[in-house]
């Protein structure tokens, strides 16, 4: 159960689910995803019927545990994700209910730990971080003693977002804008997106830009040469980054103070091999290199001079190739579906299975010949 996988709309979260479930599918997994219907989501959904997946619609709480408390109760693991509506209640109907493993995945953590400490509970309390399994974090580093030290997590493991390269590869399409950003609008994110991109537009006027992505204020002034895109579902993501001579990532406040919290929109744009310009973080030099793999700036000065420095393009297309090839030894949904279920293999040891049949199966498919032979609690 995740925000949305159905529409883009607005949420970061589909194409990472997407990404990682197909993978899953891949992988011989039965998955089935349910998402809370809600009108923002219903006006836009760009994959209402997932082929790797099933998938379908519940309207309350009420209607969930009426039609799928049977599957939640027997399905091998049962994942709850950040930002689900209700997610407090959905959390407690899926330990309540649940004889597999129960997950928690967080693609907000630095987000979600802010409002913990402010006692804000929109879909996580703390006492259920306890209860869950298997905390995965899209954030690693310090984030991962924090939900075991202060709340008292089982088991809090990293798993990343990643990317579908299928979907996200290079195309031959020609540069448009010789820098673009694609992302929802958020007020943490847009003073950054002010200091490398609005300002370096106004400074390079001869320069072309490219902001997409929906709920943008309508009282910003964008300069003249910053085209504005009002949303781009993922199926043209792909030939946004590849008409980008770079493309920027921008990361909110949170997630900039805890470090180690990549975006999807990071390894999509590699992916395609555009070459990115970021902010800057910790952790950030551990997924790719500085000046190879990656361009890090911190004031419109940098984004200028990389800008009017590279007219020709040659250091764009070296950096993202180099981005291209990190991205596809590391960063693949396929990577992640594996350690997937690196992490669901060791809570299930930890952990009786809903029955026999549905055991056997998870060690079959999942657990290593020597752990399947041996007697778990």
């Amino acid at each position: 159960m995740g925000l949305s996988i159905s529409s883009s709309w607005g949420n970061g979260h589909a194409t990472t689910w997407r990404a990682l479930l197909r993978a899953c599918a891949a992988r011989g997994h039965d998955v089935l995803f349910l998402e809370r219907d809600v009108p923002w989501y219903a006006a836009h959904r760009d994959l209402p019927q997932p082929d790797f997946c099933r998938f379908d619609l519940y309207g309350d709480l009420q209607e969930l545990a009426q039609r799928w408390g049977a599957a939640i109760a027997e399905a091998d693991v049962v994942i709850v994700g950040s930002y689900v509506p209700d997610g407090v209640a959905v959390g407690d109907l899926v330990q309540r209910l649940a004889r597999g493993a129960t997950a928690f995945y967080d693609i907000d953590t630095p987000v979600t730990l802010a409002k913990l400490a402010r006692g804000e509970h929109e879909y996580l309390v703390p006492e259920q971080i306890a209860r869950y399994d298997l905390y995965l974090s899209f954030t690693g580093g310090p984030v991962l003693d924090v939900l075991r030290d202060r709340y008292g997590a089982r088991r809090a493991r990293v798993l990343f977002c990643s990317v579908d390269e299928q979907a996200y590869r290079p195309l031959d399409t020609g540069w448009r804008w010789d820098l673009g950003y694609l992302g929802t609008y958020s007020a943490d994110r847009q003073p950054t997106l002010e200091r490398l991109l609005m300002e370096p537009a106004r400074r390079a006027p001869q320069l072309r830009f490219a902001v997409a992505g929906p709920q943008y204020p309508p009282q910003i002034l964008w300069p003249p040469n910053v085209e504005r895109i009002e949303h781009l579902p993922p199926a043209e993501h792909a030939g946004f980054y590849a008409s980008c001579r770079y493309t920027l990532n921008v990361t909110r406040d949170d997630m900039i103070r805890a470090g180690h919290s990549p975006s999807v929109r990071l390894f999509e744009a590699a992916a395609c091999a555009t070459p990115v310009i970021s902010d800057i973080w910790n952790g950030l030099s551990d997924l790719f290199r500085p000046g190879e793999e990656i361009v890090l700036a911190d004031d419109a000065e940098t984004v200028v001079e990389q800008l009017l420095g590279d007219q020709d393009g040659a250091a764009a297309k070296r950096i993202g190739r180099a981005a291209r090839a990190r991205v596809l030894a590391a960063h693949t949904a396929g990577h992640r579906a594996s350690e997937l279920e690196a992490h669901i293999v060791e809570a299930a040891r930890q952990r009786q299975m809903p029955a026999a049949h549905g055991r056997r199966r998870l060690q079959r498919e999942v657990l290593p010949q020597d752990a399947a032979t041996q007697d778990h609690p």
